[in-house]
């Protein structure tokens, strides 16, 4: 099970410095949160790809409901450029709590839904270059011929992560279509999947057939473990099924630009679980 470390926010400089120390250490992966208002994921993304050789970077997550599709599929192709090919895009439907009706943005969850599903197919097409079209209720797009950019480093296109709810099927059916689901569980007292549910969800998943890589990305917060017993948790995951485990330290989130919170950061980016 491959391991990611989620930065939970501070300068750009400092993300950069944390993605340089989490692949000395030995990571696979170093991905930024995308918010509202807030450092600029992107921008921050450019600046790791171009700081560091073999890491997996990208965005944990991406609310694609609020973005124009062709903006990010200009940015994802820059950034999987400049990383030579080490991008992964994971994308959820977002958390409308975190500020966006002060910015106007839809909170209506089935309209989001519906622009997720739209975002991401034109998204994809983008990739794929021109010609190029889509009609859809919320986004038209038609062919253009000006100044189109190279397709990604990555073919035949970025791998994409999509957040799914167990047991919903128009959840499971977006996941599906594309390379790896960030598991939720709806109506219940946590949104982490247990152990378990990964074991029936991978059951699940063999029954459908699916012939292709397809990721199981579980998250958490690992910090206060010792190194013995976060390795033990990590094998429960892996052996349930998962492909990649996200360490995330969001207890800090809030204080990320306090005095020593960054040293703290830092500190657990050197301890990769049982092996560091």
């Amino acid at each position: 099970m491959q391991r990611g470390f989620v930065y939970p926010g501070g300068k750009a400089s400092d993300a950069v410095r944390c993605a340089q120390a989490a692949e000395a250490a030995g990571w696979d992966g170093f991905f930024v949160w995308e918010p509202l208002w807030g450092v600029d994921a992107w921008a921050t993304l450019a600046a790791v790809a171009v700081s560091t050789s073999r890491i997996r970077l990208g965005t944990m997550v991406t609310p694609i409901t609020r973005r124009r599709p062709w903006k990010l599929a200009s940015e994802t192709i820059a950034v999987d450029e400049l990383s030579n090919g080490r991008l992964i895009l994971s994308v959820g439907l977002g958390a409308p709590d975190t500020g966006w009706a002060s910015f106007g943005e839809e909170t209506d969850r089935k309209r989001r839904a519906e622009r997720t599903d739209e975002g991401l197919a034109i998204l994809t097409g983008l990739w794929q270059g021109q010609p190029f079209s889509f009609d859809g209720a919320h986004y038209t797009v038609t062919p253009l011929a000006f100044a189109n950019p190279h397709p990604p480093e990555q073919q035949p296109r970025i791998p994409i992560w999509v957040v799914g709810a167990l047991g919903k099927p128009k959840s499971l059916a977006r996941a599906l279509k594309y390379d790896g689901i960030l598991p939720t569980v709806t109506g219940a007292e946590s949104l982490h999947p247990t152990p378990a549910l990964i074991r029936e969800f991978t059951g699940w998943l063999a029954d459908q057939g699916i012939d292709r890589p397809f990721d199981i990305v579980l998250e958490g917060d690992h910090s206060e473990k010792s190194p013995a017993e976060e390795e033990e948790t990590l094998g429960q995951w892996a052996e349930a099924g998962a492909t990649w485990w996200m360490e995330g330290m969001w207890g800090v989130a809030d204080r990320v630009l306090e005095q020593g919170v960054q040293e703290r950061v830092l500190e657990r980016v050197m301890r990769r679980g049982g092996n560091g």
